[in-house]
């Protein structure tokens, strides 16, 4: 098996492990309607005044005013909402963070561009998922997708890793499709040494290595294949945070994961549910069951207080 590319079938299907993930997929927008004209316009308006975004009415489309200026078609804009309405929450989080990674690519340039591309990895039904648009490649099993971030672009946060979609890529020039394979060799890079510092963890515990989160580090099938092996090719994780996860899953409370997950704010939120993995697939496990009653079988001991458990 092998990690399915931007450009294969992304649909959801029947899986090993056991039933594919039913939650929605933030990938795929069903019954989807193309905005029409004056839905894009008091969308993009509403963006211009939320979001103190400076831009013009164009012919066909807006003028993102700057240096250098930056003309955006409607096509663009249809194509950076993926389906969404315009007028609605979701739609104008999608056009804002679109048309201000088109904004500081332009301000940044091609070359700054090019040197401060790094991967990111994103549950499929995660709050800040660009869409398709956004994924270079998807990890089997239906859990895990990945694209394009770049450090430095935002002036009000030089850390943040701002997603960049393969349409904002192109646009200044850059073949997305080629900068991948570089800025995934990286991820295959750091992903081995993620791996040695998990094995050494008595937890198993995965922390941010380089630019790159605990789920975006999943996207490496060194790491993958690391953990498999360590469990006789079957590895299984808990992340419920994108910054944190656990490998090792004797030493976690089969409750904490979901728990962790609902506690954390939707956009620093992982996968809710536990991971099943191998070397080339990542996959959440079914729906259902009562984590929390497993506990409660538990003998008794005299001291629960001292037990290498997190957490009881």
């Amino acid at each position: 098996m092998a990690d399915v590319g931007r450009d294969a079938a992304r649909g959801p299907g029947g899986h090993p492990f056991g039933p594919a993930c039913a939650a929605p997929r933030v990938g795929i927008v069903r019954d989807v309607r193309a905005p029409n004209l004056p839905e894009l316009r008091r969308g993009v308006l509403a963006v211009c005044v939320l979001s103190d975004l400076d831009l013009e009415p164009a012919a066909d489309g807006v003028l993102l005013t700057g240096v250098p200026p930056v003309s955006v078609s409607w096509t663009q804009l249809r194509r950076a909402l993926a389906g969404h309405d315009p007028e609605q929450a979701t739609g104008r989080a999608r056009l804002t963070d679109w048309l201000l990674a088109r904004r500081w690519c332009a301000d940044a340039g091609r070359e700054t561009v090019e040197l401060a591309l790094r991967p990111v990895g994103l549950p499929l039904d995660h709050v800040a998922h660009p869409g398709l648009d956004w994924v270079q490649e998807r990890v089997m099993g239906d859990a895990l997708d990945l694209g394009l971030g770049a450090v430095g672009l935002d002036p009000a946060d030089r850390d943040r890793v701002v997603l960049l979609p393969a349409s904002v890529v192109d646009a200044i020039g850059i073949d997305s499709d080629v900068v991948w394979q570089r800025v995934r060799a990286d991820l295959e890079r750091l992903g081995r040494l993620a791996a040695e510092r998990a094995r050494q963890d008595q937890k198993g515990v995965l922390r941010p290595f380089g630019d790159c989160d605990a789920v975006t580090l999943l996207g490496a099938r060194s790491l993958r294949a690391a953990l498999a092996q360590q469990d006789n090719g079957l590895g299984a994780a808990v992340v419920p945070m994108l910054r944190r996860g656990w490998t090792r899953l004797a030493h976690i409370d089969p409750a904490f994961g979901p728990a962790a997950a609902a506690a954390t704010p939707a956009e620093q939120r992982g996968f809710a549910r536990p991971l099943l993995l191998t070397a080339d697939e990542l996959t959440l496990v079914p729906e259902g069951g009562r984590p929390e009653r497993i506990v409660l079988r538990d003998r008794v001991v005299d001291a629960p207080w001292d037990r290498d458990v997190l957490y009881r």
